[in-house]
């Protein structure tokens, strides 16, 4: 096994080597800048790791792991669109630096881009990839619908709200492990449980990614905080919020701000009377233990062992 900087200069290296067409450049440019804008890279580089563990050269599943990123980031440019986000890992998102239509547009052309990526040298696994890459998308795009609904429901529950970031962001860090498996011809048993993981990994992720849009630092975290806030945006934080102030004050906050900081410090002040951070925590710890759990069911070598575990572990205690 390598470590994850290696996996990522991996990642980096097929990512400036995709040629993509120069011309029309209001099509392609914007794909450029979504792809090169960083981030963690995390799922390419969980597909190649899984991939290495099951013992076959990591580089042999390079595609299905870019098709994965390319799919990722597509899924941002419309999302980016449809929360009206200025903001993106530090920089103007691509609607706000060109325009919506153009993120639209080149947000399609990245997911047949990924669908073709998908393809490349993918041999006689391309039914069970395209089956798990197909039903891991649609099942994104229901994430998303429930996400949407709920800006509209003021009863959403706690159970519906984990069942739609599941849908929304979790399935595709499971996605991502599975696909590594299936190309280096695991078990199909074995295929579930890297899912599993990357499931569990991801609903970790989520919730801590709530949590910093609240208590992150802006600095390090690529974006201004509160944005969630603002929005009255269904998480974890709020739901649990209006289901235990018994005051009424978390449903007066709801709306339109007249002053944006005073209504994003009153919330987050709800939030700590009810120890909600530190419940945050909590749950985050207990989905990164059942992630682990499932690295127990799979015949891994001590060192993949330990890089998986170490990514979980990790993702609860991440600022970024």
């Amino acid at each position: 096994m390598r470590d994850y900087n290696e996996y990522l200069q991996i990642v980096k290296d097929a990512i400036s080597n995709l040629r993509l067409p120069a011309q029309p450049s209001g099509l392609y440019d914007p794909i450029r800048y979504a792809l090169n804008c960083g981030g963690k890279r995390l799922r390419p580089v969980l597909t190649l790791a899984a991939c290495e563990a099951m013992g076959k050269d990591p580089k042999s599943a390079i595609h299905q792991a870019i098709a994965i990123e390319m799919f990722h980031n597509f899924t941002l440019l419309h999302d980016d669109v449809m929360d009206k986000a200025d903001v993106r890992r530090g920089r103007p998102t691509v609607h706000v630096k060109w325009n919506e239509e153009t993120a639209i547009l080149s947000g399609d052309a990245m997911l047949t881009t990924a669908g073709m990526l998908l393809a490349v040298k993918c041999g006689d696994h391309l039914p069970q990839a395209l089956e798990l890459f197909n039903g891991t998308a649609m099942n994104i795009y229901e994430g998303q619908q429930y996400d949407m609904d709920f800006e509209k429901r003021t009863d959403v529950t706690v159970d519906e709200y984990m069942e739609m970031i599941r849908l929304k962001t979790s399935v595709l860090l499971g996605c991502s492990c599975g696909m590594g498996a299936l190309m280096a011809d695991a078990p199909f048993e074995t295929q579930v449980r890297f899912f599993d993981y990357g499931v569990n990994l991801g609903l970790a992720f989520q919730l801590q990614d709530d949590y910093l849009d609240t208590y992150g630092n802006p600095e390090t975290f690529g974006k201004a905080i509160g944005g969630d806030i603002l929005n009255d945006k269904k998480t974890w934080l709020l739901i649990m919020a209006m289901n235990e102030d018994k005051s009424g004050k978390i449903r007066s906050l709801l709306g339109p701000a007249t002053d944006p900081d005073e209504k994003i410090k009153a919330v987050r002040s709800i939030y700590d009377e009810l120890d909600l951070p530190q419940r945050a925590h909590e749950l985050i710890s207990a989905y990164i233990d059942t992630a682990i759990k499932c690295l127990d069911h799979m015949e891994l070598s001590p060192e993949a062992r330990s890089f998986f575990m170490d990514i979980a572990l990790k993702s609860a205690t991440r600022d970024k």
